[in-house]
């Protein structure tokens, strides 16, 4: 019966699969893999060996990349190298052995990080070059020897010492024109050239000996053969070892000895049909690209070509610097042999690409915890603070002279008078050297005077413009009427107005100040005086009162004539004058066509190659005297000399097409990134293309759906003026012009980027405008508050005063805006100077123009008449200062003050007389701070290039820590989450806000911003920088949607809600008085209803009507279920708040 048993177990037995035993010889837990390393490190029978050797070459075959890592843990790389080393020292070596061995070296060989320097030190990489000379025609062992000699050369090390014993050369007898046959052999040794020539050393020895010409004429060879695109990956192999060898600059120029650029353009251009062929294409446009020659600038400097005195010039300020710089520092010299890595394949690459690197170098977050320490400092005394209490003029005021039954009475209270300016100290030249001729001379109007020179113009004189109020039936889209005349004032030649005819646009309203008051400045003025007795041109304008109740173009003539720039522009821009109706939807994020940036690199490369078909004519030029340069009929015509324009020159390089550039901020030689500039005298239905060839910053939205703006004047006058997005073809990338090293501040040579877009132009006899970003100018903002004035709603306490002077004599506007006490008794005027401040502030920088229309919804509907608008009034003291950098606003900056500084990296420590509106800002904040009084929230207003949507900058020595590897004591880590309400309750309000995209890390470089300064120094929990994007957002209800002024707008409202509700969040319990039962009642429906059913303006709105319920948010950072949301009609209070925040 046993015997039975057995024969039944043997008979249900069955061998077990190859497989099967393959994975339990190459598991971790398995000896199977030493037993056979054992064997056949110590066997000396050579079948036994090469037997063993195809068993490993079986199993590492299949099971990827695990089986191949478990035989390197076990010490397969050194074994095998050993057997090498071995076999080598037979007379002749057995070649199927090397074989093997070289076969199984090449698969193990990748997956060893230290397999090139085990080669080397082991004596194997000799071995390996000996057995390729000897074999360079037995194809049987070429194969696998250069296969392991490619994962040689990865080891830099190796590949220059490959390099010495002649490989490269070697390489050069294998490769070789169009073949059928041996196609891999091919394939590897060109792979294994191209890591050689990544060294510099051996790119070196292959242009010394003329093989960058061998390789173009291989590719040729092989592009002109390979008709079917069967060798694509040879093809591509070839373009990688010239993109290796271009590296070097003797590499570059080779190439282009070598006609090179030709020949890589057309190939490509034959190529650019067959989509498969893309990976072909973009690599020739990379190495074109690289090898372009650098060219400076087709400027005289890169300074500005605007110049401003300073009253001093601190020692080793970056003003010192610029003009300490020896003369000729802009001229190109390509200094070095590496060429910096090419720049982002944005054509291909994803928009948060440069966010994940950001996010991956944390060595710019603060690490010292005793900085991330908030201290309250007081650096001033208070009896130097007390020259700020003629700000607060509501914290002493006993009403006794209000009528308190006028609703209006608090409206346009008498302003304080303006803090006196510093007396002005002699000039003392940075580094004791004399100051450039024109820039830094102290006194320069007093030597003026002393010798009888004349004084620069002061504010404009725009006393000639006609106006002409067009009918109101042109809102309905009906045609103008060419005897369509209103009452319009007479000009100072006491001429009579008449109306502009259509062809009359592009040479009178162009020029909107026909009779400015001095051309002056720097570089004079396009317009100047007509004659006396000349017609003067009537400027129709849309009456658009009822839909813009905040604009008057009379008004703005007015407001700009109190001015000051440093070029006394003469001129005023169209749109400014006649104002922007918004459109009612929002404008969809632009599809860029695929292949757009890659057509218009080849055509920038075509200059290169054809440059007899490129006019290259200047047509506009700040930097002659003569600007605008040519009206020949032929060319566009250009201006920009007029407030916040931007635009240095102009050159028609094709007939219809134009390369710009800009100006540099004053005192400055970069910030290029803000333009706003008028074009006239084009053709209908003609594509144009334009391109900004200075652009500095590495990637941009415009690469992701940005469009620029544009305002067509005929459009304008037909009853839509508004700015629309427009251009197609748009993008972004590195151009062949650059700076050298000394004028990018010790970099090394920096590349500029072109910002190119198409626009095909729809009206006959038009003048076009294009921007940046939708204008805001200084002169804007005075018009918006005068009418805010006008306009504000009953119970406003609205006072404004001057802060201080700028630098360029222009007043700087802040603004106070709360309720008026019910009565003058002592319980509401204690209510009013018990109200918590809130601290707005705007355009600090003044490229950034989406922050005034941000600001602009806010102090709209802080000073409506709705519910929400008087209840927030009762609740805050406002104190606002809607531009902080008016000189930069009015002169075109992008970035900077007069002084040539961000003024936003001011706040450590401003200086008086350089900073004046950031040191009495400060000096406000330090005032408050002082008398106990600190602003419950700053928020100062911003916009971003580079990211989607609405979102906020805090401070967190929390959210800071976890950022780093720094271990700190939990009791230094405490703070109060409630930085996390004001934001958390903006992304439930706000569509646009993007609450993931807040950060609340803080970072040595931005210690002296004034989100950091006023946390930091001032104790301000809630300080914050609230920056809206330049594009638009990619999330809620604006997905998919470039933003416009009604979103920006709109958003300045949805931040006076969240600060109403922030209200209630934080008032004592016994704070609660029959005013917030009200506020609490009207703040209750909010949360019920998730809109906000008064809005401040036509064109200010909070949500609208149709919007539907928005969504609970849950806010936990790895909580991806709904088990901590409540009833969204449930208001949550403060503590709630942060209790669903991950950090508590």
């Amino acid at each position: 019966m046993e015997y039975r048993r057995r024969r039944v177990e043997d008979a249900s037995w069955t061998p077990q699969s190859p497989e099967k035993t393959r994975k339990e010889l190459t598991t971790k837990g398995s000896g199977g893999m030493e037993v056979i390393l054992a064997s056949l490190e110590n066997t000396r029978d050579l079948q036994t060996i090469l037997n063993i050797l195809c068993i490993l070459n079986e199993l590492l075959s299949v099971g990827g990349g695990r089986r191949i890592g478990v035989c390197v843990s076990k010490g397969g790389t050194g074994v095998l190298l050993q057997l090498l080393i071995s076999s080598s020292k037979e007379t002749p070596p057995n070649e199927e052995l090397m074989m093997h061995v070289h076969t199984l070296l090449a698969k193990i060989g990748p997956k060893d990080r230290k397999f090139g320097v085990k080669a080397r030190l082991t004596g194997a990489l000799n071995v390996t070059v000996n057995l390729l000379k000897q074999n360079v025609n037995n194809n049987k062992l070429l194969l696998p020897c250069l296969q392991v000699l490619r994962v040689y050369s990865a080891n830099s090390v190796n590949a220059v010492s490959l390099g010495k014993s002649g490989v490269v050369e070697l390489m050069f007898k294998v490769i070789g024109p169009y073949s059928k046959k041996n196609t891999s052999v091919m394939k590897v040794a060109l792979d294994t050239l191209g890591a050689l020539l990544k060294s510099k050393m051996n790119a070196r020895r292959a242009v010394e000996r003329a093989q960058v010409s061998a390789l173009l004429a291989i590719y040729q060879d092989w592009h002109r053969n390979d008709t079917r695109h069967r060798h694509t990956l040879i093809r591509k192999s070839i373009l990688g070892c010239l993109k290796n060898v271009t590296n070097s600059k003797l590499g570059r120029k080779a190439f282009i000895d070598a006609d090179g650029m030709r020949i890589l353009y057309h190939t490509s251009t034959e190529c650019l049909p067959v989509r498969t062929l893309d990976s072909l294409v973009n690599t020739s446009s990379l190495i074109m690209r690289k090898c372009f020659p650098k060219n400076r600038l087709p400027l005289p400097t890169i300074k500005s070509s605007y110049q401003y005195a300073l009253p001093h010039v601190p020692a080793g300020g970056p003003v010192a610097q610029l003009y300490n710089q020896p003369p000729g520092v802009d001229d190109v010299v390509d200094e070095s042999d590496d060429n910096e890595d090419m720049e982002l394949d944005t054509e291909n690459d994803t928009e948060n690409e440069e966010d994940d690197k950001d996010k991956a170098e944390n060595d710019d977050i603060e690490t010292d915890i005793a900085k991330l320490q908030p201290r309250q400092t007081q650096t001033r005394p208070l009896d130097e603070l007390r020259v700020y209490e003629r700000f607060f003029l509501e914290l002493s005021e006993d009403f006794q002279g209000f009528d308190l039954t006028d609703s209006r009475a608090g409206i346009g209270v008498t302003p304080a008078p303006p803090l006196p300016k510093p007396p002005k100290p002699i000039t003392v030249p940075a580094g004791g050297q004399a100051p450039p001729k024109g820039h830094l001379e102290a006194g320069l109007a007093a030597s003026r005077l002393e010798k009888g020179e004349p004084q620069p113009p002061g504010p404009l004189e725009l006393e000639s413009i006609g106006l002409s109020r067009a009918p109101e039936k042109l809102l309905m889209g009906e045609s103008l009427s060419p005897a369509a005349q209103d009452h319009t004032p007479q000009g100072e030649a006491g001429a009579t107005p008449r109306a502009l005819e259509p062809s009359d646009l592009s040479g009178s309203l162009s020029r909107l100040a026909l009779e400015g008051g001095g051309g002056g400045g720097g570089s004079g003025s396009g317009g100047g005086s007509e004659d006396g007795g000349a017609e003067q041109g009537v400027l129709e304008v849309p009456d658009t009162a009822a839909m813009l109740p905040l604009h008057d173009p009379e008004l703005y003539i007015q407001m700009a004539k109190g001015t000051r720039s440093v070029p006394s522009y003469a001129e005023v821009a169209y749109p400014d004058y006649c104002g922007h109706l918004a459109p009612s939807t929002p404008e969809p994020i632009l599809e860029r066509a695929y292949g757009v940036q890659r057509a218009k690199i080849f055509q920038d490369i075509e200059r290169l190659i054809h440059p007899n078909d490129i006019l290259d004519k200047v047509v506009y030029d700040l930097d002659l005297q003569s600007c605008p340069v040519i009206d020949d009929g032929e060319s566009l015509k250009f201006n920009s000399q007029f407030e916040s324009g931007n635009l240095r020159k102009a050159v028609q390089v094709r007939k219809f097409e134009y390369d710009l550039i800009l100006n540099s901020d004053i005192n400055s030689n970069h910030y290029h990134q803000w333009f706003y500039f008028e074009v006239s005298s084009m053709q209908v239905g003609t594509p144009y293309r334009f391109n900004i060839i200075n652009c500095e910053k590495a990637n941009s939205q415009f690469n992701y759906g940005m469009q620029v703006l544009m305002y067509s004047v005929q459009e304008a006058i037909g009853g839509r003026p508004q700015w629309g997005r427009t251009g197609q073809d748009i993008c972004y990338y590195k151009n062949h012009f650059s700076r050298s090293s000394i004028a990018a501040g010790g970099q090394k040579g920096k590349s500029y980027y072109t910002m190119t877009f198409t626009v095909t132009f729809q009206h006959k006899d038009d003048v076009c405008y294009f921007a940046y970003h939708y204008p805001y100018t200084y002169s804007t903002l005075k018009m918006h508050l005068q009418k805010l004035q006008e306009k504000c709603g009953d119970g406003v306490y609205l006072r404004e005063d001057v802060l201080c002077e700028t630098l360029g004599g222009n007043p700087c506007p802040m603004l106070t805006i709360t309720a008026m006490p019910d009565s003058t008794s002592p319980t509401h005027l204690n209510q009013l100077r018990g109200r918590p401040v809130v601290f707005l502030t705007a355009r600090v920088h003044p490229g950034e123009t989406n922050a005034s229309w941000v600001m602009k919804g806010t102090l709209e509907f802080l000073t409506g008449s709705s519910p929400l608008a008087q209840s927030l009034r009762a609740c805050y003291l406002f104190k606002i200062i809607p531009m902080l950098n008016p000189d930069g606003v009015i002169n075109g900056s992008h970035r900077c003050s007069l002084s040539g500084e961000d003024l936003n990296r001011q706040w450590q420590s401003p200086n008086l007389e350089l900073h004046p509106t950031i040191y009495h800002a400060k000096g406000l904040l330090q005032y408050l701070n002082a008398i106990q009084r600190a602003p419950l929230v700053f928020c100062d207003y911003h916009g971003h290039s580079r990211k989607k949507n609405v979102f906020m900058y805090g401070c967190s020595i929390k959210e800071t820590v976890w950022q780093t590897n720094i271990n700190a004591p939990s009791c230094e880590l405490h703070e109060d989450l409630g930085y996390r309400t004001l934001p958390k309750l903006l992304s439930q309000l706000a569509p646009a806000f993007s609450m993931s995209s807040c950060s609340f890390v803080v970072e040595r470089s931005k210690e002296a911003t004034a989100r950091v300064v006023v946390w930091r120094e001032l104790g301000v929990q809630r300080s914050y920088t609230m920056e809206s994007t330049l594009c638009g957002c990619d999330q809620g209800k604006y997905k998919g949607m470039q933003i416009g002024t009604r979103e920006l707008e709109e958003m300045g409202a949805q931040l006076c809600v969240a600060l109403l509700r922030l209200h209630r969040l934080t008032s004592p319990l016994e704070l609660h008085t029959h005013t917030h039962t009200h506020l609490l009642e009207v703040e209750n429906e909010l949360i019920e209803t998730r809109r906000c059913s008064v809005t401040t303006s036509p064109t200010t709105y909070v949500l609208a009507e149709d919007e539907p319920v928005l969504e609970e948010v849950d806010y936990s950072a790895d909580s991806d279920t709904d088990q901590d949301l409540q009833d969204p009609t449930e208001p949550l209070s403060d503590s709630e708040l942060n209790d669903k925040d991950p950090l508590s």
